[in-house]
């Protein structure tokens, strides 16, 4: 019932020594190895990381990081029969590893098992807008992803073909949750904490932007790229409700766009484009309860639906190849 936990980092010398010894502390008993798998620090990660007796790898300088290579960098160096999977700024809850193992062995068909995670930052729209609404990130029983980590069992991922598809700058969890029902395993949420995790203090436009220049909003887009022409297609056309909303969205510019050119009076037009705007933001304000959850909602699907089809027609690589890496430190 050994244990391989994998931490994904990207400067995180901050966090990454609590976040190992909390990992250290929930395997004592249980057995494993830990690997933090990092995709290029530019801070002291490695430095704190390598001061503990663990397995510590490294993307090659001219691979770069993506929210799905980070995972699949530890997969290809982990040996163990199950897979915990964590960010490197989270802090294992003490308990959930054992009760989780056990979940895993009298549901034989549950390919992987999380728990709550319990977000710390409350200062930033982001994190307070996640936490307020129902999402994959609070669901509990079955689930179709495991947003955030968990639990997985080794078989039902090489079942699937690989963890995590390093083409993906998000939307990883909910590609490997598709692949691995398409094989017939489930996915399940304790009701009990997994991590809690300490998630980016900036201002939430800061971050927005941010994850623009990282990649990170590309994420529906190559994860519809991946699955086209596959099995797992139509289910993922069906359960994204994001697609709904994007579609929603281009027809709300589309219109805003051809008013001026329809209506005899382009004053008018811009006064009903105002108009829609206030009215959509004023909308979602009422159901947010909050006049800058509002906007920042808004804000936040016009900054997805325009990265969508950057991320659809980015080219790919095989999801399975092995990434090239180095090894900093061997671990005991």
């Amino acid at each position: 019932m050994a244990v391989s936990v994998i931490l994904k980092t990207l400067n995180e010398e901050a966090r990454i020594g609590a976040a190992i010894e909390s990992v250290l502390a929930a395997l004592d008993g249980i057995g494993g190895e830990v690997i933090v798998a990092d995709g290029g620090s530019r801070d002291r990660t490695l430095a704190v990381a390598t001061s503990y007796p663990i397995q510590v790898v490294q993307l090659e300088p001219t691979i770069r990081p993506s929210c799905g290579i980070g995972p699949q960098l530890g997969f290809q160096y982990s040996r163990e029969p199950f897979i915990c999977l964590m960010d490197g700024d989270m802090l294992l809850d003490p308990g959930f590893l054992p009760e989780a193992l056990a979940y895993l062995s009298t549901h034989p068909r549950a390919a992987g098992v999380t728990g709550h995670v319990e977000e710390m930052n409350d200062t930033s729209l982001e994190y307070v807008r996640r936490g307020r609404r129902v999402s994959p990130e609070n669901r509990i029983g079955t689930i179709d992803r495991m947003n955030g980590g968990g639990l997985y069992r080794r078989e039902a991922v090489e079942q699937a073909g690989y963890l995590s598809d390093r083409n993906l700058h998000g939307y990883e969890e909910f590609d490997l949750g598709l692949r691995l029902r398409a094989q017939g395993w489930t996915l399940h949420r304790l009701d009990r904490r997994f991590v809690r995790h300490f998630g980016h203090a900036i201002n939430a436009y800061a971050l927005l932007l941010r994850r623009w220049k990282s990649g990170y909003l590309r994420g529906i887009g190559e994860v519809l790229r991946a699955a086209l022409g596959k099995p797992q297609w139509p289910r993922l056309v069906e359960e994204l409700p994001e697609l709904k909303l994007w579609g929603v969205v281009y027809f709300w510019l589309a219109a805003m766009v051809a008013l001026p050119f329809v209506l005899p009076s382009p004053v008018i037009a811009l006064a009903i484009d105002l108009a829609l705007i206030v009215g959509i933001v004023g909308v979602m304000s009422l159901r947010q309860k909050s006049l800058s959850l509002g906007l920042y909602a808004v804000v936040a699907w016009l900054f997805h639906a325009a990265a969508l089809p950057l991320g659809f027609i980015q080219a790919r690589k095989a999801p399975g190849a092995w990434i090239e890496s180095r090894v900093v430190n061997e671990g005991s």
